[in-house]
């Protein structure tokens, strides 16, 4: 069971061309928080300053939030760019030492997805996290291109579909809304 009282724990994937993925992570451990529930969630691709991280650190200790990419954007190579790919392993092991310390009730691997997509993350890597998940430990990948493998394998699987997006219509992120 876990700290506060999860006796199973599900695998959660947020998937899908559309915003709303991380958000829909955040929002899990946002309303964990207010029944004393611990987070850590590891970004992957992601070093850039958002509003999320600012407001996680109002929630410490309930949220905890890791950043394992470039504060610039990611540049797909094909070979991916070593440095990514260190990041991405650093990443991937700090999360399941989370994931596996009994310090949290819910681990969000963030974007790993889209870093299995690029190549940062071995399918592998995603399957064996998800058989060494504890018990009472709530698991959450989120990202396009979740493989099919992944969504097989979870309990709860949401994708995310772009209707309309002003994006299109040249709208830039903005801040607080879209970062």
């Amino acid at each position: 069971m876990g700290e506060n009282g999860l006796t199973q724990g599900y695998i959660h994937v947020y998937t899908g061309n559309c915003k709303g993925k991380t958000t829909a992570a955040l929002g899990l451990a946002f309303r964990a928080a207010g029944h004393g529930m611990k987070t850590f969630i590891g970004q992957f691709m992601k070093g850039q300053e958002y509003g999320e991280l600012k407001s996680a650190r109002m929630l410490d200790p309930f949220i905890t939030i890791a950043q394992y990419g470039k504060e610039s954007l990611i540049h797909v190579t094909n070979p991916p760019d070593p440095e990514d790919v260190r990041m991405a392993e650093a990443g991937l092991e700090n999360c399941t030492r989370a994931m596996l310390s009994g310090q949290y009730d819910i681990v969000v691997f963030d974007e790993i997805c889209t870093a299995y997509f690029f190549g940062l993350i071995s399918l592998e890597e995603m399957i064996q996290v998800m058989n060494d998940k504890p018990f009472g430990v709530e698991l959450v990948f989120t990202g396009r291109y979740a493989p099919q493998e992944v969504v097989d394998r979870a309990d709860l699987v949401t994708e995310m579909k772009e209707i309309k997006h002003y994006y299109h219509s040249g709208v830039p992120a903005r801040e607080g809304i879209e970062r």
